[in-house]
């Protein structure tokens, strides 16, 4: 590994076995904490976002060219990473919002109610238990309204990959919500009326 500098670019790429990881991790990592605890306010959270992006850096096959300094890099990382974060909580809370609304424009009958409820706690359940990856593309794909070449481009990812982990989302949550089919086909009957 080099060395921190300013004005050049340099390769890094770490493995959990190598010193140079030990001694990154261990020279910023106090300092990383502090910074995403004043962007989330929360200290197991904020252990969280730096512990992944550690993990990204070690699960890259590739070296990571880096432009700025190393300190710069993980900080921009570590910011990345609690936006990404916090853009996910609002981009549940809309849905939770939406689903609240459209909960109570339904049916007034109480049992259609509960069952609406119901199937909403277990879409977010069966949402939550998607791997991370798979989650973030549904969730951009599906409320964000985002189109996949879009996705691949904010994630650095090909389509081919989108595609394939917005397949594997849905027939998750086919499989995980297929007793629901019935009562979803009947709101959305109704909806139309």
């Amino acid at each position: 590994m080099q060395t921190d500098n300013i004005h050049t670019a340099f390769q890094l790429q770490l493995n959990a076995d190598s010193a140079d990881f030990d001694s990154i991790y261990l020279d910023h990592y106090t300092a990383l904490h502090h910074y995403a605890y004043t962007m989330l306010n929360d200290g197991a959270l904020a252990d969280e976002m730096v512990h992944d992006v550690f993990l990204k850096l070690l699960e890259r096959k590739d070296p990571i060219s880096i432009h700025t300094s190393l300190k710069a890099y993980l900080y921009r990382s570590v910011h990345n990473e609690c936006l990404n974060y916090i853009k996910h909580q609002k981009v549940k809370q809309s849905y939770l919002n939406h689903a609240g609304y459209e909960m109570d424009n339904q049916s007034e009958n109480t049992s259609g109610g509960l069952q609406y409820r119901e199937l909403e706690q277990r879409l977010l359940k069966a949402i939550n238990e998607l791997p991370e990856q798979c989650r973030t593309i549904f969730q951009m794909r599906r409320f964000e309204e985002l189109k996949y070449a879009e996705i691949a481009a904010k994630l650095g990812i090909s389509t081919k990959t989108v595609e394939n982990q917005m397949n594997k989302a849905l027939k998750r949550l086919r499989l995980q919500l297929a007793d629901y089919l019935p009562f979803l086909l009947w709101i959305l009957i109704n909806m139309m009326r």
